[in-house]
C-alpha cells in the first residue's frame, strides 16, 4: 500500500467515526410520531423531549415498538392492526377539538401522540385547570390514555424530559 493511500483511508476513516458520534447524539423524530405545541405562552418553558431520540434509542426501542403496537390488535382492543395507526388520526382530533389559539394563553404545552396515549407536557399557571384540559383529551376518540406533566414552574425540576440534553442536537426537527 502507497503511504498516500494509507493517509487517505485514515482521513475517511476518521470522518465516518466523526459521522456516527454524531449520529449518537443527534435526535430525530424516527417514527414520525405526531408531536405539537397546542401553546407557547409560558416564558422560559422548555421543550419536551417528545419522541425524538438517538439512532441508538430507536434501535433498542424497535423490537418493543413493534410488540407494542400488535398487542391491542392481538387483544383485540383495536380494529387496526397496529395502535400506532391511530395516533395521526388522535392528533388531528386534537386540532380539531382547541380551534381557538387563545384558549391557553399563558401556557405552553406540547402533545404527543404514541400508541393511542396522549403526552401533555409543559408549564402553566398554578390557576390553569389540568385535570380539565386531561378530561378533554380523554373525550377525543381512540385516545386510551393520557399523561399529564405539567409544571407550574420553568425552573427547577421538571415532571418530563426537555430538548435540552447535553451533548445533544436536533436532528431534522420536522420530522
Amino acid at each position: 500500500m502507497k503511504p498516500w493511500s494509507v493517509v487517505v483511508l485514515l482521513a475517511v476513516l476518521g470522518m465516518l467515526g466523526r459521522e456516527l458520534r454524531a449520529q449518537e447524539t443527534d435526535l430525530k423524530n424516527w417514527y414520525s410520531d405526531p408531536f405539537f405545541a397546542l401553546s407557547e405562552g409560558f416564558a422560559d418553558c422548555q421543550v419536551p423531549l417528545g419522541p425524538f431520540m438517538t439512532r441508538t434509542e430507536m434501535e433498542d426501542d424497535a423490537h418493543y415498538r413493534v410488540e407494542r403496537g400488535t398487542t391491542c390488535w392481538l387483544a383485540h382492543k383495536c380494529t387496526k392492526p397496529n395502535s400506532y395507526m391511530y395516533d395521526a388520526p388522535i392528533a388531528e382530533a386534537i386540532h380539531a377539538h382547541f380551534p381557538n389559539p387563545h384558549a391557553f394563553d399563558g401556557t405552553s404545552v406540547w402533545i404527543t401522540v404514541q400508541r393511542r396515549f396522549v403526552y401533555a407536557e409543559g408549564c402553566a399557571p398554578a390557576s390553569f385547570d389540568v385535570h380539565a384540559l386531561q378530561q378533554q383529551l380523554e373525550a377525543i376518540p381512540d385516545v386510551e390514555q393520557v399523561f399529564m406533566r405539567v409544571s407550574t414552574t420553568a425552573h427547577g425540576p421538571l415532571p418530563y424530559k426537555t430538548l435540552a440534553a447535553p451533548n445533544a442536537s436536533l436532528a431534522d426537527p420536522t420530522n
